[in-house]
């Protein structure tokens, strides 16, 4: 088989390649390489593979945001599923650059889709987020939750590809699943999430920034049982077998959470970091920011039904393998 990754030089996209590559696919890996946040760390990503897997990666700098450049690099090549994990993330810089969000995660979204749908690819797995519950106070979250009620610009792009996708899967009987990841973290990780700013500001001595007075709780998601699930629901797409509900024929359409199913208090993960690091932080309290949500924890009695998911890693122990890793990154003694 080979495997169309887009976001190949990002935190979860580089991951899932390396783990196809290592059971024998072809993995063809497209990323635009933006400056969000530090290119070099996407590059030293995708050395990372090649390194490891140099005949078996073909990668292509591809913004999937523009159809005509998509189109031209795909011409040359065959591929059986996609793996779609490419998108602007974060949701403070939504406040910052819509337009960001709008050309990634819509527009990409429909080229995405459109490729699939002329490709007729076996499975179309594609990343949504955690995000879209809002401000749902009622947990854990469960993917039959509403989620009309997006609280950030960055939560409306990752429903409208729900929604896009669903249609797709609808018109065109096209395999799909969706994944809400809940707060991703471990080596290799991304600049603009909470573990890297802590470990950054207690190496360099600042005073760690912490929101809504420390008050928060997150499900977080080691990368290694991450990547475990997205690799079991693309082994297994959703049967098209045309059992009908309410509304219509039903699509061969799965939504997931995916997630640890923990949710931790914010302060014990500083805590985590404080021992893995070896250094007692001062800390900034400030209020709740624009967009943000105090709570997540991740039902994930779907997931483990269907693709028999476990996540394995508790905090206590993927927080001190992120800073080993993030200490040798930086060369910190």
């Amino acid at each position: 088989m080979t495997v169309l990754v887009t976001g190949a030089a990002g935190f979860i996209g580089s991951h899932v390649a390396l783990a196809l590559l290592d059971r024998g696919e072809q993995v063809i890996g497209i990323d635009n390489l933006n400056d969000y946040y530090d290119p070099a760390l996407k590059q030293a990503r995708l050395d990372r593979v090649a390194a490891a897997h140099g005949n078996g990666f073909t990668f292509g700098k591809v913004d999937f945001g523009d159809q005509d450049a998509l189109s031209e690099f795909v011409a040359a090549h065959r591929f059986d599923r996609i793996v779609h994990l490419g998108a602007q993330a974060g949701v403070r810089y939504s406040l910052v650059d819509p337009q960001a969000y709008v050309r990634s995660n819509l527009m990409g979204q429909i080229n995405m889709l459109e490729l699939a749908r002329h490709r007729a690819v076996d499975h179309f797995v594609y990343a949504s987020s955690s995000s879209v519950y809002g401000g749902n106070d009622s947990l854990p979250f469960r993917v039959e939750d509403r989620v009309d009620q997006p609280i950030s610009l960055y939560a409306a792009t990752k429903k409208a590809d729900e929604l896009m996708s669903e249609s797709y899967a609808h018109l065109f009987r096209l395999p799909m699943t969706g994944l809400r990841f809940f707060t991703v973290y471990g080596p290799w990780g991304r600049p603009d999430m909470a573990m890297w700013l802590f470990a950054k500001a207690l190496m360099e001595g600042r005073p760690l920034t912490i929101f809504n007075n420390g008050e928060m709780r997150r499900d977080f998601t080691y990368i290694d049982d991450i990547v475990s699930g997205i690799v079991a629901c693309l082994d297994a797409p959703p049967r098209d077998d045309g059992e009908t509900k309410a509304g219509g024929s039903r699509s061969p359409h799965a939504l997931y959470n995916i997630g640890n199913h923990r949710s931790e208090e914010l302060m014990r993960m500083v805590g985590l970091i404080e021992q893995a690091m070896g250094r007692k932080a001062q800390i900034d309290f400030q209020p709740m920011q624009a967009g943000d949500v105090k709570d997540t924890f991740a039902d994930i009695s779907a997931i483990e039904r269907d693709h028999s998911f476990r996540p394995r890693t508790t905090i206590d122990e993927g927080i001190p393998r992120f800073v080993q890793w993030f200490k040798h990154y930086h060369q910190v003694a």
